[in-house]
């Protein structure tokens, strides 16, 4: 279980799946298959490229942040038994992450915040839990911190415009309300939700921040302590191989051209400011320090 030291907080990785996700360029398509063998960003296998079968590796998991007498935890992966089946992979999974979070000395009445990056089912599962056949707050104690873009545009009650969009798979449509349904409405309904916009801070030393593109309302989230900082990124980057070509927007994008002007920003002050990047899919080594290259950004992990 990967630990990482920041002044005097503790970042604690705990993986919920890792391994090949789907072909390569389907995932970055507007990538050539060459950047996948180095391309600019050294070589990708095996930790993030299966060379074999031509598919990017990725990892679902939750970023636990301890210090200050407060636990948070930075989204909550794909969650147990749920209908997603527009999504295989998902599907009906089952999975060990409490027992995950329990062997990082977490346990659920212990969580004070969840934060979730945006919306998507990988990133807000395990919010919740089924109880007597209704879905009820997994983290009992806890503000939940939603982007309140993202609950304008996925909450079937709000109508979003996009709605009627002939652009988006309606199968689409029909998950994300599911998500919304068994991993988001139980939050709000419990009172423990705080749909939340522009900069907010979350305690001493962490702060939301909007950082559309990949959906309305994806953020990331700042941390500084004792001079020494990181960022957690959500899915503003799925690979590494998007250091090295920062325009390339994964397939699961909703703006693309907001997507990447937000992902420069955001990797460019990065660099600026020594910040630790946090991404929430990158396999192996699962942060990074990042330091500019020409158009692009290099890698200098934090093993």
């Amino acid at each position: 279980m990967e630990r990482i030291e920041l002044g005097d907080l503790e970042i604690v990785r705990v993986l919920e799946w890792q391994g090949p996700f789907g072909p390569a360029a389907g995932i970055v398509p507007d990538l050539a298959e060459h950047a996948w063998h180095g391309g600019g960003v050294g070589d990708l296998a095996p930790e993030h490229y299966d060379v074999a079968s031509g598919s990017y590796v990725g990892a679902l998991q939750t970023w636990v942040v301890r210090g200050g007498g407060r636990t948070v935890l930075v989204d909550t992966g794909v969650g147990d038994g749920r209908e997603r089946p527009a999504t295989p992979m998902f599907h009906q999974r089952r999975g060990r992450f409490l027992e995950l979070l329990a062997e990082a000395g977490v346990r659920p009445q212990d969580v004070d915040a969840v934060v979730n990056t945006h919306l998507h089912a990988d990133h807000v599962g395990w919010n919740t839990r089924s109880q007597g056949g209704d879905w009820v707050p997994t983290f009992p104690n806890a503000v939940y911190y939603l982007p309140a873009a993202d609950r304008a545009f996925f909450d079937p009650a709000a109508a979003h415009p996009a709605r009627t969009d002939a652009t988006v798979d309606p199968a689409r449509w029909a998950e994300w309300d599911q998500v919304f349904a068994d991993s988001v409405a139980p939050v709000l309904a419990a009172g423990q939700g705080d749909p939340w916009s522009g900069t907010r801070s979350i305690g001493a030393g962490l702060v939301l921040e909007e950082a559309p593109g990949h959906t309305p309302g994806s953020s990331v989230l700042r941390l500084e302590s004792q001079g020494r900082r990181a960022v957690f990124v959500g899915d503003l980057l799925h690979s590494p191989v998007q250091l090295a070509h920062p325009s390339c927007n994964s397939c699961f994008c909703l703006d693309q051209a907001q997507a990447a002007a937000t992902r420069l920003r955001v990797l460019e002050r990065a660099a600026d400011q020594g910040e630790l990047v946090l991404p929430a899919h990158f396999a192996g080594p699962g942060a990074a320090h990042v330091s500019r290259t020409g158009a692009g950004f290099t890698a200098h992990w934090a093993r």
